[in-house]
């Protein structure tokens, strides 16, 4: 019988013996999403996964206590794979390379993710305590990225070393992550150029090394003012 979204969930002995499949918790998590964004986090049970997923549910308990842990390691998956750390775009500049990173997606597919991220929201609402692990879910996999390419333009110069690139590496990522919980919309190229012109490249440009610093130039008003007093 399927169990009802109120039911507190239940948890399987423990089995041991059996080695965990890689590919088995692969289509487990995508079966989640699907589901997740079918029926959204309070329809979706153990039971529909593991149908959707042609998995036993003594299977899907071995690696996941619940159906929170399990919602939250299919975002994470889902975030993982879309940014590939091993080929990271090397177009020769930051901006390039953190634009290069972005992939057009299809209306169906940015409706899918939408739902699943709705969902997410709907589960943080009900559990406050859940708020970091999706917040890492969702911001750690791009930061990731994101430190990587700060850093290869520290390499040649481009960015400072000086620049607080563990912070910035957040920014984007931590933006996007609102974008698509509270504001419910898409990452969409325009909000990317946006955030790196607007916000990333100015404040990495802001914290040149410390021997590189030049004082501040007076305010326009300040320097009238003393081109006033010269002329008396």
């Amino acid at each position: 019988m399927p169990q009802s979204p109120d039911e507190p969930v239940e948890t399987a002995p423990a089995q041991s013996g059996r080695k965990r499949d890689p590919s088995r918790d692969a289509a487990i998590l995508d079966a989640t999403l699907e589901v997740l964004a079918e029926v959204g986090a309070e329809g979706l049970t153990m039971d529909l996964v593991s149908a959707r997923a042609g998995a036993g549910k003594a299977t899907i308990y071995r690696r996941w206590t619940s159906k929170t842990e399990l919602i939250i390691d299919a975002v994470a998956r889902m975030k993982r794979n879309q940014v590939d750390l091993q080929q990271l775009p090397d177009t020769g500049t930051l901006r390039g390379d953190l634009l290069g990173l972005f992939k057009p997606q299809s209306l169906e597919e940015n409706e899918r993710k939408l739902k699943i991220m709705t969902a997410l929201a709907a589960l943080i609402s009900q559990d406050p305590a859940l708020a970091e692990a999706a917040n890492s879910a969702m911001v750690e996999p791009w930061a990731e990225a994101h430190t990587a390419l700060m850093r290869r333009a520290v390499a040649r110069g481009e960015v400072s070393a000086s620049a607080d690139i563990g912070t910035l590496s957040q920014v984007i990522p931590a933006m996007a992550a609102y974008r698509a919980l509270v504001q419910r919309k898409p990452f969409d190229l325009a909000f990317l150029v946006s955030m790196v012109d607007g916000v990333l490249l100015p404040a990495l440009r802001n914290h040149p090394s410390r021997g590189d610093e030049a004082p501040l130039s007076p305010p326009a008003t300040t320097a009238r003012k003393r081109a006033k007093s010269k002329s008396v």
